[in-house]
């Protein structure tokens, strides 16, 4: 079992249990509920945007601690003021120390699109999304059918929000659909859980040149983002280069500045 399967299963009951005590109803009224979202598409596709999708998370399952007692206000704001495109943040608490609240106050911070970087697998996790103040959710390719990738994704759009759909291999791409907003590609082997660009690589060639591209996971350097700028990616998510320094915001602005 891959730690993505872990994850979901793990997750499973405590979405369930949430439905049961804060029913779908009472996310509605929210006050995010009915505020447009911040387009990520449009942000990347920027002219000039250094795409730089900056992450927030205090650990993570292969590396345990990262940045136990990093502020999200602070990191976040200090993304943006960075040059930073767009925000990640991780809201899964048991493997990465993260909390919907995290997502919440980044929003009171930033105006500019937000990813709810979770596991999401029940059209409740897609109203929550939206109901603390997400932009775009997040759908797996690995642990997810192509018609659970149509339906959630149809949903997410219903109320608004842009979706991402992560790849791994290129045996996923046949999961994309009409709905579908940005696709990522996930530079992580799920068995070995080494990284390299070179995924991305590999699998931009079968993908169409217009579709929103995003590379994620391993990318260490700004010779590595004009490498994949060449490929035609537009976004580049970023986290634990980041969170490692002491102060993320500074270690963004150096590599946005040597981009």
């Amino acid at each position: 079992m891959n730690i993505l399967r872990k994850i979901i299963d793990f997750k499973k009951p405590l979405v369930q249990e949430l439905k049961e005590t804060i029913p779908i109803k009472f996310l509605e009224k929210s006050i995010y509920f009915n505020t447009p979202v911040v387009s990520m598409k449009e942000y990347l596709n920027r002219e000039n945007a250094s795409g730089i999708i900056a992450e927030f998370k205090r650990k993570s399952p292969s590396k345990g601690d990262i940045n136990k007692y990093a502020k999200v206000d602070e990191v976040t704001l200090g993304y943006m003021q960075a040059g930073a495109s767009a925000l990640s943040v991780l809201t899964d608490e048991h493997f990465f120390g993260g909390k919907n609240s995290d997502l919440t106050v980044a929003r009171k911070y930033n105006f500019c699109p937000i990813l709810r970087k979770d596991f999401i697998f029940d059209e409740y996790q897609i109203f929550e999304a939206k109901s603390i103040g997400a932009d775009v959710i997040l759908l797996i390719a690995e642990v997810l059918s192509k018609e659970e990738v149509k339906k959630l994704s149809s949903i997410a759009k219903t109320l608004g929000l842009e979706v991402l759909l992560e790849l791994h291999s290129i045996d996923q791409i046949e999961k994309i659909n009409k709905n579908i907003d940005i696709i990522g590609v996930n530079n992580r082997n799920l068995k070995t859980f080494e990284v390299s660009i070179e995924n991305s690589i590999s699998i931009a060639k079968s993908l169409l040149q217009d579709i929103v591209k995003i590379s994620e996971s391993g990318i260490k350097s700004a010779d590595e983002i004009l490498t994949l700028k060449e490929y035609g990616y537009r976004g580049f998510l970023i986290g634990e280069r980041f969170m490692n320094a002491p102060r993320p915001q500074e270690a963004c602005k150096t590599l946005v500045s040597s981009i």
